[in-house]
This record gives C-alpha cells, structure tokens and sequence, in this order.
C-alpha cells in the first residue's frame, strides 16, 4: 500500500480531480487494482464520526425475538425439507437472551425434518461468535472440532473457534442432508459457516461463488480529511484446509444462479433420498 500511494503521489492527474468523490473512486480503483483486494475501498464522507460499537440496549426478549424472526424466515417444503433463510448471524451474547424464544419459534419447526436447506443468498451481516452456535448444531457434541482459527491484526490476536459441547435445544445431527444456499452477495460470517460446514463434509454448497469478504472490518480516517479508507483488519484460517475464503469467496460444490439455487437443492434432496432404494434394486 506504501508503493501504491508514492506511485499515486507523482500522478497529475490524479491531483487535479477536483470532485472529492470522483478522486475517491479513482484511489478505490488503483488500489484495488495494485494490490488486489477487492475489499479495500477509499470513501469521502463529510460529517462522518468513527464511533464506538454500541453497547446492546435494555430489550425486552420477546421483542428481540420478533426483531429477529423478521430477518429469518422458516417453511417446510414438500417432501419434509426445512427450508431455512437467515439474513444476519446473530452472536453469543443475541443467542443467551433470545435463546429460548427462537427455539420455540423457529428451531422446534425444523427439527423434526429430513433434510434442510440454509439459504445464505442474501446473508450480509453476522456476529464473529454466531460461527460456532451454527456449527454445532450440524455436528456431533463429542469430540469438539477445531472450526476456525481468526487472527485479528487490531488486538494482535489468535481467536481459535471450536464446535460447543452442549447446546440450547437439540442437536439437528450428522446424518441428514443439509445444503447451504449461496450467492455473489453471500458476505463476511456466513461465507466462514458455508466454508467450516463445507470442509467438515458436513454440507453441500449449492448456488454462486461467494463474494470473497471478510470477518471484520475498520474505517480510518486519512489524516485530517474527510477521506477515509476502509480495510479487513482479521483473516480466517481454515484448521483442515491450512487457507481462507477470504477474497477468492466460497466456490460450490454444485454451481448453478443463485435464483434457481432453491430448485437445485430440492432436486439435489430428492435424488439422495432415492438412492437406498435404486441400490437395492440393482442389487
């Protein structure tokens, strides 16, 4: 990034953009383009004030529960196949207030299906600490699984994130389907679960290439300007695949739009319910 702003330093042209967000997009694009990270971006925003992460207000449970099932949407397809579509991830501390709520509202209704299909397509927010609550309920209480190790470059920190051993509700289980929907837009903490479930061969990834973000990010403000640029400040390293999603995103295991990603999955359910019978009568 030090070579990239010398080399922008001595461009004419680039000095005399006079229009703040036009010169803004511009040093986007060459920094993108130099050092070839999509997730970086310059942005001028007058008036903008880097704040602190709020502390969670006082709500009452019920309420918070009715917040999230609004982003959540839960049916049961034909064939018994819970279909399951989250918006944002909530974390652990979300998770022990509503808990209970979300149990009796959502969970208890999937529970009791054959197979189930998480739809990641529109999924752009999460909390850091929801990755192992999803996790595990897809994988066995024993042994504990090694799901992700995060290193966030702000705290100068190693986060090793593990499968948990005991859970609020029942456990869906290893042995039923489960295909975790995916889309250009899929984002940050829902890339990581589509990636830890993929590589414990716990999950079929259905839909598009995932966009390629990250698990947390940072604004900072460029001297004194109303500039800011906007970089990852943590990286995911996968314990089974030694790598990261991050930037390349999540590839599929069957690639197909992410509009007809749904169909998919459900021809993908169907066929494997088949396949015990099929076998037994070739043989």
């Amino acid at each position: 990034m030090e070579e990239a702003i010398d080399a922008a330093s001595s461009n004419t042209e680039i000095l005399s953009i006079s229009d703040p967000t036009m010169l803004a997009n511009v040093l986007t694009d060459g920094v993108k383009k130099t050092i070839s990270d999509s997730r970086v971006k310059v942005t001028y925003e007058p008036g903008f004030v880097l704040a602190a992460h709020p502390a969670m207000p006082e709500i009452p449970p019920e309420q918070l529960a009715a917040m999230i099932k609004g982003t959540v949407k839960v049916e049961i397809l034909e064939g018994n196949i819970g279909y399951l579509k989250i918006q944002h991830i909530i974390g652990e501390e979300m998770a022990q207030k509503v808990g209970p709520l979300l149990l009796e509202y959502i969970w208890d209704k999937i529970l009791p299906t054959s197979a189930m299909i998480l739809d990641f397509r529109s999924t752009v927010s999460g909390e850091l600490s929801g990755i192992p609550y999803i996790v595990s309920y897809f994988t066995d209480p024993e042994p504990l699984i090694h799901i992700d190790s995060v290193y966030d470059r702000t705290a100068d920190l190693t986060i090793e994130l593990w499968s948990m051993p005991t859970l609020l509700g029942t456990r869906y289980g290893t042995s039923k389907p489960l295909i975790i929907l995916t889309s250009k837009d899929t984002l940050g903490i829902a890339e990581d679960v589509a990636y830890c479930l993929k590589n414990l061969k716990r999950a079929t990834i259905v839909g598009e290439n995932t966009a390629g973000g990250t698990v947390k990010m940072s604004k900072i403000k460029v001297a004194d300007t109303d500039f800011y640029v906007t970089v990852p400040v943590a990286k995911s390293i996968n314990p089974i695949t030694g790598k990261s999603w991050e930037i390349n995103g999540v590839a599929p295991d069957v690639d197909v739009d992410a509009e007809n990603a749904l169909d998919a999955a459900i021809a993908i359910i169907k066929l494997r319910s088949q396949i015990p019978a099929l076998a037994q009568v070739a043989a």
